[in-house]
């Protein structure tokens, strides 16, 4: 790839790192797709991509986000081959990425604790673009309002005058982003993606292939389905704590051999 100098100075490599995964459950969830763009001191830029057999299936909710199928990775290399050729290209380099501390390289470290390989941070600087965009870019409502209203927000601070800046914030939004649903109905989706993720309000199980996941404890990963017919004891005891009243229904349920359904 042609020479581009970086605008910062590097004295190692710098690997740009992105990953599609199965879902985003870290320690349960597994690679499918990763990509991994170097740059190097003199500007030269060297890039490895890879498709990866998770050995486990690829939920529906996964596929919609990234295209991979089951079918798109049945004959690519698992992890363990992967990671070696991981380990030699990382060698020596320092990371960067998009939300990397908190997804990335967790995922990624779980991958290489699979296959026997301590994959080590120690020295490397890690490079958030993420978190240098929310850093430097106000999301306040002030900045709303300048943004989409061109002006500064009169009375600001109070509570009528902060109400009228909303106001006028969401009618400035649907002026401009055309894609944006026109009924309430439609709007309140788009709002609270999580809400469609979820099976419960407090994001204690969420839905995959059709199925309540737990998204806690020692059986995070797992079905609600399979949890109940092979360790009831474990929802008997969700039972007896102080969860929400939501997910209490859901667990007493599942005891009856009753389990929720994801409405299209």
């Amino acid at each position: 790839m042609a020479r581009k100098n970086p605008p910062i100075k590097l004295k190692r490599p710098l690997a740009f790192l992105d990953l599609e995964t199965t879902g985003l459950i870290i320690g349960h969830d597994r690679i499918v797709e990763i990509a991994i763009l170097k740059v190097h001191p003199d500007g030269r830029r060297t890039k490895y991509s890879s498709l990866v057999n998770p050995e486990m299936r690829i939920p529906s909710e996964a596929y919609r986000v990234h295209g991979i199928s089951d079918r798109s990775v049945e004959r690519s290399p698992r992890f363990k081959r992967v990671g070696k050729k991981l380990v030699k290209i990382l060698k020596e380099c320092d990371l960067a990425g998009f939300n990397l501390r908190k997804f990335d390289l967790p995922i990624l470290q779980e991958e290489f604790r699979r296959i026997g390989i301590e994959f080590s941070l120690k020295g490397r600087a890690i490079i958030d673009a993420c978190q240098i965009f929310h850093y430097n870019e106000p999301r306040d409502l002030a900045a709303a309002y300048r943004f989409y209203c061109n002006a500064e927000i009169e009375d600001a601070h109070s509570a009528l005058g902060d109400a009228r800046a909303c106001l006028e914030i969401l009618y400035g939004q649907l002026k401009r982003y055309t894609h944006l649903p026109r009924s309430l109905p439609a709007l309140h989706s788009f709002c609270n993606p999580s809400s469609r993720r979820y099976v419960d309000s407090t994001g204690k199980f969420e839905w995959r292939d059709g199925e309540a996941v737990f998204l806690f404890g020692k059986n995070k990963g797992r079905t609600l389905h399979q949890v109940a017919e092979e360790q009831p004891d474990d929802l008997e005891w969700i039972l007896g704590q102080d969860f929400p009243s939501d997910v209490q229904k859901i667990v007493r349920n599942a005891l009856r051999g009753k389990f929720p359904k994801k409405h299209s």
